[in-house]
């Protein structure tokens, strides 16, 4: 039940849910990710821990970097069933093809940069 509940919780937010989408096939930056959303790095950082204790994403640190990912073959049935219904049910809606678009322009830029501009803000 635990489980069920954490990413039931996880999954009732708009922006975790735009995040999931975005990590489909790649890994980002929470630099990257704040750059898409819009939002402080402090509330990416939040819901990035929501959703990695659901177990629907999985970090790294890379230097003073963090990185996401969604969970791999390795992950529970549940959590896999949870990310394609959630991939599939949503990727061709006008708000995700929008992050789409805007995704791509995000990663022509160097993290780097990205990450050192947005911590000087």
């Amino acid at each position: 039940m635990f489980s069920f509940m954490t990413i039931t919780k996880a999954l009732s937010d708009e922006n975790r849910v735009r995040i999931l989408l975005a990590l489909d096939s790649r890994e980002l930056c929470v630099c990257q990710i704040t750059e898409l959303l819009g939002l402080a790095p402090s509330t990416v950082s939040k819901h990035m821990s929501i959703l990695a204790n659901a177990r629907l994403v999985e970090g790294r640190q890379k230097g003073r970097w963090r990185y996401y990912r969604l969970v791999g073959d390795e992950a529970p049935d549940s959590v896999r069933e949870v990310i394609d219904w959630t991939l599939k049910s949503l990727s061709k809606t006008p708000e995700i093809r929008q992050d789409a678009e805007r995704l791509k322009e995000i990663l022509k830029l160097n993290p780097e940069v990205l990450c050192k501009t947005q911590n000087r803000a």
